[in-house]
């Protein structure tokens, strides 16, 4: 396997001496599921769109892939095919209503890790070019698998989702903690989310007990980028498969996800080295 690695780092340093677009590569993960994952990833990509950002959302969740469903597409080809070196990514690029591209995800496919090398090779050369997007944002699946492992330790920024349930808070706790022990010379920002609050109170107090935790126990900064309101809205465009900042632009949660992004986008972060870094990261993990 070390060997493997080596040569899979050895074909990403050939990548990098090409130019290419220092790519902002943010995943979205969460201890639990149920928490707003999908839908809060989502939101974000097209409010960084509305910013005049190029975005592709990857749907990561190797088991139960949704970002299409919360889209109301249907895709022909997803990560799937791309992996098998049965499609090109120019194939599964799937563009949307909403100014965002998705790469639609694999259900029921085990594990990016026991990929053999000759799936690894095509699965980089597809994955780079990626870097004509500005964001790319990249939706985990729930709790902390090796994959969802793998996303984190290569991108640039975290953010993991929770909500006032002492269940998902106690699971983000959980990944927030598996994040410090298991991943070496962590340089992302970690950040995190409080969905579905019923006031800025609620979701400040949520926050400061996971921050405060973090900070005591495991000696981890955790930043609060934000909350997003419990908003009647985010569930009627569950059900008409239509994002909530384009289904209602004016309404709490939608001004929620838009202040978040823009929060992002004013913080100085460490340039990551755009797609070729991430894929260094995520296959040496």
């Amino acid at each position: 396997m070390a060997d493997q690695a080596e040569k899979l780092r050895e074909i990403m340093r050939n990548r990098s001496a090409q130019p290419r677009k220092n790519s902002r590569i943010i995943t979205v993960s969460s201890g639990k599921g149920g928490v707003g994952k999908t839908n809060i990833a989502i939101n974000m990509a097209i409010a960084y769109a509305q910013l005049g950002k190029r975005v592709i959302v990857m749907d990561a969740d190797l088991g139960l892939a949704n970002v299409n469903v919360v889209l109301g597409v249907i895709p022909r080809y997803n990560l799937y095919h791309l992996i098998r070196q049965q499609k090109k990514l120019k194939d599964i690029l799937l563009d949307t209503n909403y100014g965002i591209q998705i790469v639609a995800g694999a259900s029921g496919f085990a594990k990016i890790a026991n990929l053999s090398e000759e799936e690894r090779r095509g699965f980089i050369d597809e994955l780079c070019e990626l870097s004509s997007a500005d964001i790319i944002i990249i939706d985990t699946s729930a709790g902390v698998s090796n994959n969802v492992l793998s996303f984190v330790a290569a991108a640039d920024d975290a953010i993991i989702v929770t909500t006032p349930e002492p269940t998902a808070i106690t699971d983000a706790y959980g990944i927030v903690k598996i994040i410090a022990t298991e991943i070496d010379n962590l340089e992302l920002g970690l950040k995190l989310v409080v969905n579905r609050v019923r006031s800025v109170t609620e979701g400040r107090k949520v926050a400061e007990r996971v921050i405060n935790i973090a900070g005591q126990f495991l000696n981890l900064k955790l930043d609060y980028l934000g909350f997003v309101y419990d908003d009647v809205q985010v569930h009627n465009a569950v059900v008409k498969q239509k994002p909530f900042i384009a289904l209602d632009p004016k309404g709490k949660a939608s001004i929620c996800i838009e202040h978040m992004v823009r929060r992002l986008e004013n913080i100085e972060y460490k340039d990551g080295g755009g797609v070729s870094k991430f894929l260094k990261r995520f296959f040496a993990s």
